[in-house]
């Protein structure tokens, strides 16, 4: 119990509908629900309008523009293989002349280029040894050092992309190295790295 006299605010009525003195009872304005729901009905009826017929007109006319030439393309075709030549053709002039197909050259072999020597081998000073040995057949070697890659199973020439190539198979001779990987991931264009059995 409060030691304070009872004063108006201590006379709650029963059936309060909880307002404070300095206010009055405000009634709720109730909003009609028929616009909300026709505006709902109208964005359902044009999504599903946009849905099911829009792309049927338009699938529509892509498939009529594209079955017009071919079936204008297969009648003079017809009329051509109905229509037979008045005359045999000339002996004298060949039927066919074929030509053998072209093949891409190899890209010329390309010494300036630089190569990468890593060691993935465990072998103290090897990168160091096969650089020098890369640089006296001519190469430029700017990088030695210690492979921090990916664990190699054998040695490997990485090159990246065909115009490496020719490169990449010299190299492989110079050193000995048989698999040659072409990739783009290391952004260098030629890099040899020394794995296991490695001498």
């Amino acid at each position: 119990m409060s030691n304070y006299p009872r004063d108006e605010f201590d006379n709650v009525p029963e059936s309060s509908s909880r307002q404070g003195v300095h206010r009055s009872v405000m009634a709720e304005p109730s909003r009609p629900l028929w616009p909300i729901l026709a505006f709902a009905a109208a964005a359902l009826l044009i999504g599903l309008l946009a849905f099911l017929v829009v792309p049927r007109l338009v699938g529509g006319n892509q498939v009529a523009a594209s079955s017009s030439p071919a079936a204008s393309s297969s009648a003079p075709s017809a009329t051509a293989s109905t229509t037979k030549p008045s005359a045999p053709p000339s002996s004298s002039v060949p039927a066919t002349t074929s030509k053998p197909p072209v093949t891409p050259s190899a890209p010329p072999l390309d010494k300036t280029q630089q190569v990468y020597v890593y060691n993935g081998s465990g072998i103290s000073g090897l990168a160091a040894r096969v650089a020098q040995q890369v640089r006296v057949d001519g190469w430029t070697v700017p990088v030695n050092a210690n492979w921090t890659g990916i664990p190699q199973p054998s040695s490997v020439i990485f090159y990246n992309g065909a115009n490496q190539k020719t490169n990449a198979e010299a190299l492989a001779k110079l050193l000995g190295i048989a698999r040659l990987v072409d990739t783009p991931e290391l952004g260098i264009p030629l890099a040899v790295v020394l794995g296991p059995g490695a001498q």
